[in-house]
């Protein structure tokens, strides 16, 4: 099983922007050093929590600071892009990291990103289908490219000025060959989405914010996507994020993972509440699967989400969840504010040193 790092990030929006940018390269620099798989970061345009607006230009800035960690955009909002900018811009990052390169994508879900861009009115959701089927059809093509999809809001061509002689026109390939992998995250339970990615071959990153209950549901619905297209799905290429605290004094990791009033994974799970709970979005924090008629507490979705503890009692809570959905290729630690330095990169070195070696060996796997 590998392991992973995912942050959106979540700070304080009274924290200085030039700070927890800082912070967030250097969480990703350590993560390297420890020897996590791959780190994915979010994006938004109009947040000033989730503080960074362009997940590329932010992971190009990592290319030369780290050695062997994927840097995966987590994701790149595909409403908010031509997806010719799309696709330029990832083979480009594509060949500067020399192949460490993951596309993320979602349609973008932020509404207040959606009408400063001026499309809160527009289907974001085809958008974001057309928009990679264009991808991925300028990496399959030739200059001219003539792509011209039914019912497709984007038309790509340069037959009018395609210029053999300079060389105008065209559009170079990504470093990784036939693609780079592309995942896209998957949130609502049950998710119809997730059946069209196991279509398109892109691979599913199941969601830290969703009660494990439903997380089952998305890899049933991805397998139904690869079996459209006759292909048996590989439980290697699903990757499950969790919350997690983990600390060598459990007593610690529980405090600051779910009670103390200066926990980031309490501030993290009240904004993301939140803004859930104001876009009718937080039928993830329930048993029933439905809208809840009022806000779920606090409380109850830090006990259901964040999995605290020592490191036997972490390594047991993975193992449990892993023999429960039958198996997954990468566990996603989610990244959050570094309100307490010490403990936040404590908890990290022992996912690395400790828990995961742990997790491996019970499960029969290499280190």
């Amino acid at each position: 099983m590998r392991l992973g790092y995912f942050t959106m990030p979540v700070h304080p929006a009274s924290r200085n922007p030039t700070e927890t940018l800082r912070e967030d390269r250097e969480i990703i620099i350590l993560a390297d050093q420890l020897g996590y798989h791959d780190a994915f970061v979010g994006e938004h345009v109009t947040d000033l929590i989730e503080n960074i607006t362009s997940s590329m230009l932010f992971q190009a800035t990592l290319i030369h600071s780290t050695k062997q960690i994927r840097l995966g955009t987590g994701t790149t909002n595909l409403s908010h892009l031509h997806p010719v900018l799309v696709a330029a811009h990832a083979s480009m990052l594509d060949h500067l990291s020399e192949g460490r390169f993951i596309l993320g994508v979602s349609p973008g879900a932020l509404p207040s990103d959606a009408e400063v861009l001026g499309i809160f009115d527009e289907d974001r959701n085809k958008m974001f289908a057309d928009s990679i089927d264009v991808i991925l059809k300028i990496w399959e093509s030739e200059p001219p490219y003539d792509i011209e999809f039914p019912d497709n809001r984007y038309k790509v061509s340069t037959a009018r000025t395609l210029d053999h002689i300079s060389h105008t026109g065209k559009m170079y390939k990504p470093y990784q060959r036939p693609r780079p992998e592309i995942v896209g995250t998957v949130v609502a339970p049950f998710s119809k989405g997730i059946v069209a990615m196991g279509e398109k071959d892109l691979h599913p990153i199941s969601a830290n914010f969703l009660y494990e209950k439903w997380l089952a549901s998305h890899w049933q619905n991805y397998a139904k996507g690869k079996a459209n297209k006759g292909i048996v799905a590989d439980r290697s290429d699903w990757r499950v994020a969790r919350t997690i605290m983990v600390h060598d004094d459990d007593k610690v990791a529980i405090n600051y993972g779910k009670q103390s009033e200066q926990s980031p994974y309490r501030f993290y799970y009240k904004n993301l509440g939140y803004k859930l709970r104001k876009g009718k979005r937080d039928a993830v924090f329930t048993m029933d699967g439905q809208t809840p008629e009022h806000q779920v507490p606090l409380d109850q979705i830090v006990d259901q989400l964040v999995i605290a503890g020592s490191v036997n009692q972490v390594v047991d809570h993975i193992l449990r969840l892993y023999e429960s959905l039958g198996g997954f290729g990468e566990l996603v630690y989610a990244g959050l504010d570094w309100t307490d330095p010490a403990l936040a990169r404590r908890s990290m070195v022992l996912m690395a040193e400790q828990v995961m070696p742990k997790v491996r060996d019970a499960l029969g796997q290499p280190a």
